[in-house]
């Protein structure tokens, strides 16, 4: 028997190299993706549904690649997501692959069925956890998606509509990250623990921090953030009480940040609540570019925070 040679070695390695990733690139389908920005179409119950992708400068194809979903609020759509959450940029730095679904409407006008009666397409009933899904083969189709490390976090509406799929997808979600939106649903039981971490500010006009109030229309229905915070503290088996600290107090923005953590809970989950006092319908880190939204903190950053959250959590 002949033992192979170094350059033998290296040369068996190249081949096998390059036999991988033929097989990888047959996998992905002629279509795979790169760096930069694309739009995808699927069908979904017969609707055409779309999603704006954006791929990092440092993708690698050969490379499983964390994927975070974006959602936007109710009367939006996936353009508004892009410019309101900055999450981009952050994909660009940390080296994931964020994608903004748009939900279902009227032309540039949407929402998603996060349910409940929380959004305008819940009155379509779109079924947008089906969609999700869907999307998340069709992305696995072009892209080299992690299956460990999808993740879901959205504004308002989009809030909401994470909170759906941490109950109703969990086995594909790994952890969401709300911001501005509580659960929708009567009850959840999602089928494994999910790290929650939640954004609220207390002057929330639109999503009050207590619940809907004399400005909500009747036909909107969601939590209030305290019984959302029970409601996933109970699903993931935490303990009742939080570690409670308050945030640095950086800009002077009208703003102070209290996190509130509770867990470990089952399989090491844990729900994480930073409540902005004074905070409006904003996204935590970014200035309103529309002043009845209220005060933005600029003393955290939610993008940077779910981020830590999310590496923290991939499933199990």
């Amino acid at each position: 028997m002949t033992v192979p040679g170094s350059a033998d070695r290296k040369r068996g390695s190249g081949v096998h190299m390059v036999l991988s990733m033929a097989l990888f690139v047959t996998t992905l389908g002629a279509d795979a993706l790169g760096p930069g920005d694309h739009t995808r179409s699927i069908v979904v119950d017969g609707l055409t549904r779309t999603c704006f992708l954006h791929v990092p400068p440092g993708y690698d194809a050969a490379k499983a690649t964390p994927l975070v979903l974006v959602f936007h609020g109710a009367a939006g759509n996936a353009a508004l997501a892009v410019a309101f959450t900055g999450m981009s940029g952050k994909a660009d730095e940390a080296g994931f692959i964020a994608a903004y679904p748009n939900g279902t409407g009227a032309g540039p006008v949407q929402s998603f069925n996060a349910g409940g009666r929380s959004g305008i397409a819940a009155a379509a009933n779109a079924d947008d956890v089906k969609f999700t899904a869907a999307l998340l083969d069709d992305i696995g189709s072009v892209l080299n998606v992690d299956p460990k490390r999808v993740f879901a976090t959205g504004i308002s509406n989009g809030g909401m509509m994470c909170h759906r799929l941490g109950a109703e997808l969990s086995e594909r979600i790994a952890a969401i990250a709300p911001v501005a939106g509580t659960l929708a649903l009567d009850s959840i039981a999602p089928a494994r623990p999910v790290p929650v971490m939640q954004f609220h500010g207390t002057a929330d006009a639109l999503v009050p921090w207590g619940g809907p109030g004399k400005g909500t229309p009747r036909f909107l229905r969601f939590k209030s953030v305290e019984e959302t915070i029970k409601m996933w503290v109970k699903a993931d088996g935490c303990p009742e009480k939080p570690a409670v600290s308050a945030e640095p107090d950086k800009a002077d923005d009208g703003t102070k940040v209290v996190r509130a953590t509770y867990g470990p809970g089952k399989d090491g989950a844990e729900v994480v609540l930073f409540t902005i006092e004074g905070g409006g319908h904003t996204w935590p880190g970014r200035k309103p570019f529309i002043g009845f939204l209220g005060k933005a903190t600029l003393d955290i950053s939610a993008n940077d925070l779910m981020w830590e959250f999310f590496k923290k959590h991939p499933l199990k």
